[in-house]
């Protein structure tokens, strides 16, 4: 997902937690007709945002889907993988629901991503190593991102192959199993092998703001890789990564500190922990038919639960709402699962949720079949609970039923930051969805998975290639050398530094096309801009840094020409680092245009 501001007295709309407390239950005759009649309008939003027919993706390629048509402060037109990917997936779940008119746009997605996994960016290329399907973003006609960014974000892969996943399900269930596996497999096969390869790598997280490992992430990235086992075996085909599983799901436990999930761990940057991802990601994984054991964290879960109270609590206060149509869809969730069952446990973990809602609620499973057990006022509670959320929603949705990335919690409590943001949509027809009863395949195993007595680190070498049959183009390598360019430049915030050369690999003197160098490991003691980049071995290169002013001012280049000798390449580690530059910035300094 693109960058997020969170602004006091604003919040992100739809995506929001609101800092209601447990209530009774609005009104369900105007709630159960404002979701109905939203839904409808969320879901057209969506669609108005895919290319190439959508009214408001002017100029995006068919199939891609637009951020935002936000174009200015903040500009969102640009197409996410991991938002893209989120989106098909509910427009996909809707296919199966009965909107048969939407597989024109599965199918058109499915195109347009075969081709992106081919496309040469900043991250890297998907051959010899798969490095390429780690960049976040593209612009909407397909073409790379040049500008700085949090790269690379490894959830993209992973989501995307959930959702292709879930329509060659389909098409195998409906005759059409030849289909999946000469056409859709091969795209999913290349992000199955980059989350085996790259699974306990560190990225950016889905707020692009950490980097380091994302629970959300690994989440997604577990279920990729036990579903893709799973099409793998109906499909007569190999699975490269999807071994990796268990070690996945062993790395997940890692997250909890005894009374909620961090968001991100091995990283340098300083928070308290609690964050919006541990949410979404038990969303992304639901599953009706799952354990409230299951190590996947889903949200019946008692970890689980303890971890939406903290993170509620923790932003709880007068100025913000975060994840609002998300905290109703968690709620809606575990209500699914403890229906399912027919049982809720509440023990020492959960105790503190469930009292919020039910002062009652004591240390004991309570039955569905026991009239006097509980369970139905527990459920009642936490329906009304969730509704309260949607409540919220309600109150600050515009009478056109727009949704935008933030609104203003004050009178008048206007829409602001990006409009028609197509991920609000897309989460306000998923709540929808769980609100009406309505819920995605399984895909968890019957039996809770084993995990091993001890965490391994480790990984597998992907197999890439691109899915010619849904359109990639021929793409092709040659031997290559990754090269660690790493320079001292001070900069100031809203500067950024490039790397550019006369090989079409450095953009041959085109800043439009040089690559964007790294300050995730900036300090004031060095002021690191740094990036590993694949080049051809062999040869010899002239290279230097460029400086991008903000508020539009010049470009700043370096006075000086260096050069380098590219090593030969290692077949048997094509990402091996070959070679490394300690460079210091030679020439003028930049200053902010201040706007």
């Amino acid at each position: 997902m693109m960058l997020l501001t969170f602004t006091f007295a604003a919040v992100v709309s739809l995506s929001a937690l609101a800092s209601v407390v447990p209530t009774e239950r609005a009104s369900s005759v105007d709630l159960d007709a404002f979701v109905t009649v939203e839904r409808s309008i969320a879901l057209q939003g969506v669609l108005n945002n895919i290319g190439a027919n959508g009214s408001l993706a002017v100029g995006a390629a068919a199939g891609y889907v637009v951020a935002s048509p936000s174009k200015a402060n903040p500009d969102y037109f640009y197409t996410w993988t991991r938002d893209s990917a989120l989106t098909l997936k509910m427009v996909v779940d809707e296919f199966l629901l009965g909107a048969t008119y939407l597989q024109t746009h599965i199918e058109d997605y499915l195109h347009a991503q075969a081709v992106l996994q081919t496309v040469t960016n900043p991250s890297g290329t998907l051959l010899p190593s798969g490095k390429g399907l780690g960049e976040p973003k593209y612009n909407v006609d397909g073409t790379r991102y040049n500008g700085n960014w949090g790269r690379p974000q490894r959830d993209g892969p992973a989501l995307r192959a959930i959702a292709l996943i879930t329509y060659s399900n389909w098409l195998v269930a409906a005759g059409q199993a030849g289909r999946a596996k000469s056409v859709v497999w091969p795209i999913i096969s290349n992000d199955l092998s980059y989350v085996g390869q790259y699974w306990n790598s560190t990225g950016f997280d889905l707020w692009e703001e950490v980097s380091g490992s994302s629970f959300f992430t690994i989440q997604n990235q577990y279920r990729a890789l036990v579903e893709g086992a799973t099409l793998a075996s109906t499909l007569g085909v190999n699975c490269t990564g999807c071994d990796q599983a268990p070690e996945v799901l062993c790395f997940l436990q890692s997250f909890w500190n005894g009374d909620f999930f961090i968001g991100n761990i091995n990283t340098n940057t300083v928070r308290n922990g609690l964050d919006a991802n541990t949410i979404l990601g038990s969303i992304a994984i639901f599953d009706v038919n799952a354990s409230c054991d299951s190590g996947t964290v889903q949200p019946c879960s008692s970890r689980g639960l303890s971890n939406f109270k903290a993170f509620v609590d923790g932003f709880r206060n007068e100025s913000l709402y975060l994840i609002t149509s998300g905290a109703a869809e968690y709620l809606y969730d575990a209500i699914a699962q403890w229906t399912k069952q027919g049982a809720i446990t509440i023990d020492d973990i959960s105790l503190a949720f469930f009292a919020d809602i039910f002062p009652d609620a004591k240390l004991k499973t309570y039955s569905a079949n026991s009239t006097c057990s509980g369970f139905s006022q527990i459920i009642e509670a936490v329906r009304a609970y969730a509704d309260s959320f949607v409540s919220v929603v309600e109150q600050y949705t515009p009478v056109n039923g727009s949704l935008s990335e933030q609104f203003n919690k004050t009178a008048p409590g206007n829409p602001l930051s990006a409009y028609d943001l197509t991920w609000s949509y897309a989460a306000f027809v998923t709540m929808a969805e769980r609100r009406a009863g309505q819920y995605p395949p399984s895909w968890e195993q019957s039996t809770l998975a084993d995990l091993p007595s001890e965490c391994s680190a480790s990984s597998i070498k992907g197999v890439y290639v691109p899915a010619f049959a849904a359109g990639a183009p021929n793409v092709s390598t040659s031997c290559t050398s990754y090269v660690q360019f790493a320079v001292n430049a001070s900069t100031y915030f809203g500067e950024n530094v490039y790397l550019v050369g006369n090989t079409s690999d450095l953009g041959a003197w085109d800043v439009d096309n040089a690559q964007p160098l790294l300050s995730s490991n900036y300090t004031s003691e060095r002021p690191l801009w740094y990036a590993p980049i694949a080049l051809t071995a062999g040869e010899y290169i002239n290279y230097g840094y460029a400086r991008q002013e903000d508020c539009d001012q010049p470009w700043i280049f370096e006075t000086v020409n260096r050069t380098l000798l590219v090593p030969e390449c290692d077949e048997n580690d094509v990402e091996a680092i070959r070679a490394e530059t300690n460079d210091a910035w030679t020439g003028s300094v930049g200053s902010s245009g201040g706007c």
